[in-house]
């Protein structure tokens, strides 16, 4: 008989299990997800626990990582929850019999929560409530909740697991980030935080090979805490669509021997790992039983330097200069003016650059480049901004759309942009591809706008989106978009009111042609104290106003502006300009600045416009 799993692990280190895809995979068991093999081939599944049993395994997790209805659902098994989770602990139990302790294996959900992605927190408790009263009822010995990156969704299944049962729990967080991470305290801070949730042991599993894994563990060592350590057989390679590993079992149990020399007391693998790999690691604990842990994780004498370095420079950096762009310093300062430039398809923007430099005279603070608007195929906004800034020497406010890039390539490109410097970005969820170019092309739209700006704001901060370290915090001036004349304001306020608890600086508002709305803006979003830029669209002609109208999404020329154009007849130009004009006169004192959507390239009228409410002459004034 097996003593009481805490009882047990306050005895020295326990072994747990290998990888089951790997082994359902290397039996030509490869139907997605694993777990259909619960109900399918039972007999395979047992025939895998066994043989973990059999090199040594104390516990086996039950193959039901994928169990909960957010995972299924991608395969349309969500009916087939409580059979999937009751097999596979009924399958494990078999194979366990009365020596070998059972582990309810409990995965992420495989969506992105609140407030990065969509999955409501209540929502991922649910469903791991669901799946875990399941395994509860079918009889574990214990729940290994695992392979969770995102700490705000660990949390949510500790708590559905506290809600329901007082058995052990083993709280493993995958660690998927380099080196950099483990100069710093985040690793020790993951470990605190998790066990403040009243778990039994902690650690990390997963996305790692050995070695990375023993440096994760050091980072994390605490005293009196139970540490897990679950390291991937390496990296693996694609071939013919399955991945293949290449870490031996001897490499392995190398590592676990240091791994277990660092204080662990729950050690297994992950992916790519074999029975051949649990043996090798049984022997090295074979060979270490008479000894307890050797090793503690402490701050080398180097690493103290290193960090007195680090802290120094961040220090001297903060005194010496203000790093936010020119733009972000003169809110609220001054009147600021933008002008968004017609992108060209193709290579040449030279066009881009001569009404970047025309613009430059008249003192325009920014030029706003957009990001593939309408879906469609343009330059980088980044490159463009880029060689504006470098080219003419003006700031660019760079539009970023999340339609393209999935949460990688648009952090990837948020650092890219800022070693540019590039510092000023509007976040925008941007046009789905079928109405562009490309309609057969994919939409990613990993996050929305919101989730964008959250992410912008968490590198602020010096983290990425889900809170690892990037070293050092950036300086964006982070801005977005709004709709004062969406056809549902109270649903456009919601969304604006996302925007500004991700962390947005300044709102951009879609263009504006009567007081009136923009009056009725400035009421709703005063409680929030965001500074506006009022977009002005100058109109050309009444075909031009009805066009915009009738045919542009989110477009909204008041009827009295388009009878005011049709009347104006070949004068439509003019009339326009007089329209912007008067209403950014009356406007001026009440936002932070004007961005100014010349059409056709007609950048002369942007002067005119400058002119007519004096902010030329206050410029000059300003220079001097």
């Amino acid at each position: 008989m097996k003593l009481d799993f805490r009882q047990r692990i306050k005895q020295g280190p326990i072994l747990c299990d290998g990888a089951m895809g790997t082994l359902l995979d290397l039996y030509e068991y490869n139907e997605l997800p694993h777990e259909i093999q619960n109900v399918k081939n039972p007999d395979i599944v047992e025939r895998i626990h066994r043989e973990y049993i059999e090199a040594g395994a104390e516990i086996i997790q039950t193959n039901t990582f994928s169990g909960n209805r957010w995972r299924l659902s991608q395969f349309h098994h969500e009916d087939k929850i409580a059979e999937i989770n009751k097999a596979g602990v009924e399958i494990a139990r078999r194979a366990a019999g009365d020596s070998v302790y059972v582990a309810g294996s409990v995965g992420p959900t495989g969506k992105l929560l609140e407030p990065i992605g969509k999955l409501k927190l209540q929502q991922a408790r649910d469903a791991f409530k669901q799946q875990i009263e399941v395994l509860l009822k079918a009889g574990v010995d214990l729940l290994i909740l695992e392979t969770f990156v995102s700490l705000t969704e660990l949390d949510e299944a500790i708590s559905a697991a506290k809600e329901l049962t007082k058995i052990p729990i083993v709280a493993q967080k995958a660690f998927p980030e380099d080196g950099a991470i483990l100069s710093g305290t985040f690793p020790v801070e993951v470990v605190e935080h998790i066990m403040s949730r009243g778990v039994d042991v902690v650690g990390a599993n997963c996305t790692v090979g050995p070695q990375r894994m023993f440096s994760i563990i050091r980072s994390m060592y605490k005293d009196g805490i139970a540490l897990s350590a679950q390291p991937a057989a390496g990296i693996p390679t694609l071939l013919n669509g399955r991945s293949i590993y290449h870490t031996t079992p001897e490499y392995l149990a190398q590592y676990a021997k240091e791994l277990l020399q660092a204080g662990v007391t729950l050690v297994g693998a992950c992916c790519g790992s074999t029975p051949a790999h649990i043996r090798a690691i049984k022997n090295v604990m074979e060979e270490l039983k008479e000894r307890g842990p050797d090793i503690k994780a402490k701050e080398t004498a180097s690493q103290k330097k290193d960090k007195g370095r680090k802290e120094k420079l961040v220090v001297e950096t903060q005194i010496e200069f203000d790093s936010r762009s020119r733009f972000a310093r003169n809110i609220g300062k001054k009147f600021l003016t933008t002008v968004e430039l017609d992108i060209p398809r193709g290579l040449d923007i030279s066009s881009l650059i001569e009404g970047a430099r025309y613009l430059q005279q008249y003192g325009i603070d920014a030029i706003n480049i957009t990001d593939g608007a309408r879906a469609r195929l343009r330059m980088s906004s980044i490159a463009i901004s880029y060689q504006i800034q470098s080219q003419v020497g003006i700031e660019a406010m760079t539009h970023i759309a999340t339609r393209d890039r999935n949460m990688i390539g648009l952090q990837a490109e948020l650092l890219g942009a800022h070693a540019l410097g590039l510092r000023n970005i509007l976040c925008i969820t941007g046009d789905p591809t079928n109405i562009g170019d490309y309609p057969q092309a994919t939409s990613v739209f990993d996050v929305d706008s919101p989730g964008l700006i959250r992410a912008v704001k968490s590198m602020n901060e010096g983290k990425d989106l889900i809170g690892n370290t990037i070293e050092q915090k950036a300086s964006f001036l982070i801005a977005c978009a709004v709709n004062a004349m969406a056809d549902n304001m109270d649903a456009e306020m919601e969304k604006l009111e996302k925007k500004i608890e991700a962390g947005v600086d300044i709102a951009f508002t879609q263009p504006i042609y009567d007081m009136k709305t923009l009056e009725q803006l400035i009421k709703r979003t005063d409680k929030w104290k965001i500074p506006v830029m009022l977009g002005l669209l100058p109109l050309r002609s009444y075909k031009h106003a009805e066009f915009l109208h009738n045919e542009i999404p989110g477009m909204t020329i008041p009827e009295a502006i388009r009878k005011k154009m049709h009347a104006a007849g070949d004068k439509g130009a003019d009339v326009g300009i007089e329209i912007a004009v008067s209403l950014l006169s009356e406007a001026k004192l009440e936002v932070a600045g004007a961005y100014l959507l010349p059409a056709f390239k007609k950048y002369d009228i942007v002067p005119k416009i400058l002119e007519g409410i004096g902010i030329l002459e206050e410029e000059k004034r300003r220079r001097g």
